[in-house]
């Protein structure tokens, strides 16, 4: 369960990350865009110097549903690793919640150091990965967001494309943060039932 206050908090966050960046509250906010304003590097395994092919091969083509993304420490920056195998709208839901760590100051349960001590591999706890979940689909979609798809039309392929997101998270966070009641009350028409497939 979270604290609080904290749902309230991560929309604020979210509104004001996009107003930093120069966006509206219902513009769609792109992860990589966010981590540059943070001062984040963004690699994919083929950035890593020195690493080998076959482990590039591993990571990406024997085994690529093993990872997601990675934040590893640097001497006095963050790098984050994706997986670059995974669909686009999967990276920027890895890399949003990579972020939303980043930004909740979270602090890691563990951390692993490489040989050369020049990286530390951070792990969180359970709830600290709830709160960066809950973060990571706030800035991805805030509410202001969700009211203007289901303004438009309801959660659809193209609404997901242009937030780019899957259209499983567009769908639950439509359910999740309990919008649709709002929208009735707008007066928007319902949100059109997915279709499978």
């Amino acid at each position: 369960m979270f604290k609080r206050g904290f749902k309230a908090w991560c929309e604020r966050v979210s509104l004001e990350k996009r107003a930093e960046l120069g966006l509206r509250a219902d513009d769609p906010l792109n992860p990589a865009k966010l981590a540059e304003s943070l001062g984040i590097t963004l690699w994919t395994p083929t950035d890593v110097p020195g690493f080998s092919q076959e482990g590039i091969e591993i990571l990406l083509r024997r085994d690529p549903d093993s990872w997601s993304a990675v934040t590893l420490r640097l001497p006095g920056a963050d790098l984050i690793i994706l997986n670059s195998a995974h669909s686009m709208a999967r990276q920027n839901s890895d890399l949003m919640h990579e972020l939303a760590h980043i930004l909740l100051a979270h602090t890691p349960t563990r951390v692993d150091v490489s040989e050369d001590q020049q990286l530390l591999l951070r792990t969180h706890d359970g709830s600290q990965e709830e709160e960066a979940g809950w973060l990571a689909g706030c800035l991805l979609l805030p509410r202001p967001a969700l009211l203007t798809i289901l303004r438009l039309g309801g959660a659809t392929r193209d609404a997901a494309r242009k937030y780019g997101v899957s259209l499983d998270m567009l769908t639950y966070r439509i359910r999740i943060a309990g919008v649709e009641i709002q929208a009735r009350r707008a007066g928007f028409r319902s949100a059109p039932r997915r279709r499978p497939g």
